[in-house]
């Protein structure tokens, strides 16, 4: 076996009656979700998609998005999720670099999606649950699964770097086969009696994987929350007994802030991921709910999950855990020697689960895994019982509530204003969201212009969590002898909140 969609296939076989899908009081059984994947899969035919093409589904967490994501696995297509908030030039760069041959965008999604196709000149479908139903019942279901090699792609997830666009990270059949695997049996033992919660987006790699096709291959329940919110996620427990939730570290802080009575005590596992998880928020946690929080590393470009703390060993709060089964870790130093217990190192790291590449960027690809080893930009220790923890980062990329932002792509915006001379966008610690987006700006002699301005000039051109809170004028940045901006040099001011 070797396409993604045959986990769809054999557990609707398996149990055809149990609920897959669960939002709000509706349900979808695995038949039914296995039919409307076939469906969706002579869909993309009909419209010409054929085997190794590009289909973008610009959905939030909706139960279209796993219809259509198999639908695609199945038609031997690749899906290429994307994030429903962005604006019109990060759909048509996403769509373009991609060579998308197709856009299912949703009907409410504050996106660009359609200005965006236009622009990259690609056909674009509206989903809207009543006539996208229609629209399938329209197509008799593909029955077979198209065949693929497990070196094949079966997902281009755009991952955010520290130069340059987004990359496209290409991730295998048989990568994100093995990862879904060795996840659902060996690190969260995930059964068909399980009931997850999924308010993860599915468009990212952590919800994609962990949530959605583990619970599939599992044959347990997913529940869909289309937008993170603590007293719906509470009542979403209550209401479907769910026994595994997982979520990134600001979640778990607003879960342990929000009053509740709701009853939590199915809860048996959670997952964190994402960015790093403070402490005190996790004994917060654990001792409220009674339930245990397991931490983990992964990356985009490892299908994702390389390291996490496992049931069946001591769980030690603040590290990543050990890696998962068929994965190494390494620590090397600056001479690509490794490092001892206790020292810190760059995390490498190399399995089955590391993507083919970077799509179209062999250039990039060469310089990320040189020899087989996928070199990841953090910094790391490890302790005397094979535990890692991360120390710090070498990228400059921010993880603002648990999505990736590179500076970057903010600073060339921002010099697109005709009024700024340089830019330099910094992470900055916020107690709720991790990190906050910051800029420091210097205009141009004799310009003038205020901070809101700019602000909202990158707001009107990226999605909502990429822009900058605060924005403050500099008369000059720091620059070190080369005369590159020595970005650990800028202190930033206050973060102001709710803006």
């Amino acid at each position: 076996m070797a396409n993604l969609a045959e986990f769809l296939v054999e557990t609707a076989a398996r149990q055809p009656e149990r609920p897959a899908l669960r939002m709000g009081t509706d349900t979808v059984s695995y038949a039914e979700l296995e039919e409307r994947s076939a469906r969706a899969a002579a869909l993309l035919r009909a419209e010409g998609v054929r085997p190794g093409d590009r289909v973008a589904l610009m959905l939030p967490n909706v139960p279209e998005f796993v219809v259509l994501h198999y639908g695609v696995l199945r038609a031997g297509a690749i899906v290429v999720p994307l994030n429903p908030l962005l604006k019109e030039r990060e759909t048509a760069y996403h769509l373009a670099d991609s060579g998308a041959a197709l856009l299912f965008e949703w009907h409410l999604a504050p996106g660009e999606g359609e200005q965006g196709a236009s622009a990259a000149g690609v056909r674009r479908t509206v989903v809207e649950s009543a006539s996208f139903g229609a629209l399938l019942a329209a197509h008799e279901p593909l029955t077979e699964v198209t065949p693929t090699a497990d070196d094949d792609v079966a997902v281009l997830l755009y991952t955010s770097g520290t130069t340059g666009q987004p990359k496209g990270a290409a991730l295998t059949h048989g990568g994100l086969r093995h990862n879904t695997q060795v996840v659902k049996a060996n690190v969260l033992q995930i059964t068909s009696d399980d009931v997850v919660v999924g308010c993860l987006p599915l468009f990212h790699i952590f919800g994609l994987v962990c949530t959605m096709s583990v619970t599939v291959r599992s044959g347990a329940s997913l529940t869909i929350i289309p937008r993170f919110d603590p007293q719906t996620v509470l009542d979403a427990v209550a209401r479907d007994r769910a026994t595994v939730f997982g979520g990134v570290p600001t979640m778990y802080a607003a879960l342990l802030q929000h009053p509740t009575d709701a009853d939590m005590s199915t809860l048996r596992m959670c997952v964190s991921g994402g960015a790093s998880l403070p402490v005190e928020v996790l004994h917060g946690f654990e001792e409220r709910f009674g339930c245990a929080v397991l931490e983990g590393f992964g990356m985009s470009e490892m299908s994702p999950v390389v390291s996490f703390n496992h049931l069946d060993r001591p769980r030690k709060a603040g590290s990543i855990g050990t890696p998962i089964q068929d994965v190494q870790v390494r620590l090397l130093d600056e001479n690509g020697e490794d490092v001892g217990a206790g020292e810190v190192g760059e995390l490498v790291v190399r399995g089955p689960n590391l993507m083919k590449g970077y799509w179209n960027r062999p250039e990039e690809t060469a310089a990320a895994i040189p020899d087989g080893w996928l070199r990841t930009g953090d910094l790391a220790r490890r302790d005397e019982d094979g535990y890692f923890y991360i120390v710090d980062r070498k990228k400059d990329m921010i993880i603002r509530g648990g999505y990736n932002v590179y500076p970057r792509e903010i600073e060339e915006v921002l010099h697109e204003h005709p009024a700024v001379a340089f830019a330099a966008v910094v992470g900055v610690p916020h107690q709720e969201l991790g990190e906050e987006i910051a800029a420091a700006v210097v205009l141009r002699p004799g310009v003038k212009v205020t901070v809101e301005e700019l602000r909202q000039f990158v707001k009107d051109r990226v999605a909502a969590y990429k822009y900058p809170r605060t924005v403050w004028l500099m008369d000059k940045l720091p620059t070190g002898p080369s005369g590159k901006i020595l970005k650990r040099e800028i202190s930033a001011p206050t973060v102001v909140r709710g803006l």
